[in-house]
């Protein structure tokens, strides 16, 4: 995997650079992910936070996740793209959106989360562990 790599919003107002290794990366198949993504999943990298820079300023939803924790999802306020997400219960980790790399194939998923809300158009990548909610200690 490239270190550091690179991502952002579509328009470019919101960049981040991330020099530390990916500890988790996955699908989730939750209602918001769906949502907030416009198809049936959205994909994240868990990185330590202190390993990612952002410039430009990101607009933030916050909203409850089903175990009631705070989650914010950040999106370019110009652009409206999703470029990354933090959730209360999982402090000190950045999930940035797959979908805001430079360089796609730094994603490689290791899970699907939420598998039990899937669509089933959403097919689970093969080989990939799938787990029906969220797995213990994520």
């Amino acid at each position: 995997m490239p270190t550091p790599f690179t991502g952002g919003c579509l328009c470019g107002a919101v960049r981040y650079t991330c020099d530390g290794t990916p500890m988790m990366a996955g699908h989730c198949h939750c209602e918001d992910c769906r949502r907030s993504s416009g198809t049936g999943h959205s994909s994240h990298l868990a990185v330590p936070e202190e390993s990612v820079t952002l410039t430009g300023e990101a607009k933030g939803y916050v909203r409850p996740s089903d175990s009631g924790n705070p989650v914010t999802r950040a999106f370019c306020p110009t652009c409206g793209a999703p470029v990354f997400s933090t959730n209360t219960a999982m402090p000190g980790l950045i999930f940035l959106r797959a979908s805001s790399l430079d360089d796609l194939e730094v994603f490689q998923p290791q899970m699907h989360v939420y598998r039990m809300r899937a669509a089933s158009w959403d097919a689970a990548s093969e080989g990939v562990p799938v787990f029906d909610k969220m797995p213990p200690r994520m």
